[in-house]
């Protein structure tokens, strides 16, 4: 039987504050519609220079304690070569190169392989632009 690919690009809308948008849940309802019970890879993209992937545990203080790290690595000062276009801007586009844009998944009988408290999620830290594109793709 030959594999199969499917694509869909979501667009999230967080805060304009620094957030971790959970999309979880999102992954899932693609797999439920992409899958339909099959084993595979689900691919997960965001092709921002400015936010990136996680999977961690949320809900229990990761998602702020990630957050405080990233501010502790990428300050928001005038310490950045880089000039910005808006406040921050610049060190956000250094996120990528810790929390990478891109995650790849396994798919097991039609379910997301994640452990019991893990979650995906959107990290977005520039403030000025809240709407991000996702892209999630399964290959069986």
């Amino acid at each position: 039987m030959a594999g199969t690919f499917t694509t869909r690009t979501i667009t999230i809308t967080t805060s304009a504050t620094e957030t971790l948008h959970d999309l979880t849940n999102a992954c899932a309802a693609f797999l439920r519609e992409a899958a339909h019970g099959h084993n595979g890879l689900l691919n997960i993209f965001t092709r921002h220079a400015t936010s990136g992937l996680a999977i961690i545990e949320t809900g229990a203080g990761s998602d702020d304690d990630l957050l405080a790290a990233l501010r502790d690595v990428l300050p928001t000062d005038d310490r950045s070569q880089d000039r910005p276009r808006s406040p921050g801007h610049s060190i956000a586009r250094m996120l990528p190169a810790l929390v990478p844009p891109h995650a790849t998944l396994p798919v097991v009988d039609g379910d997301l392989e994640l452990g019991a408290s893990q979650s995906v999620v959107l990290v977005n830290t520039d403030q000025a632009n809240p709407e991000r594109q996702v892209r999630l793709s399964f290959l069986s």
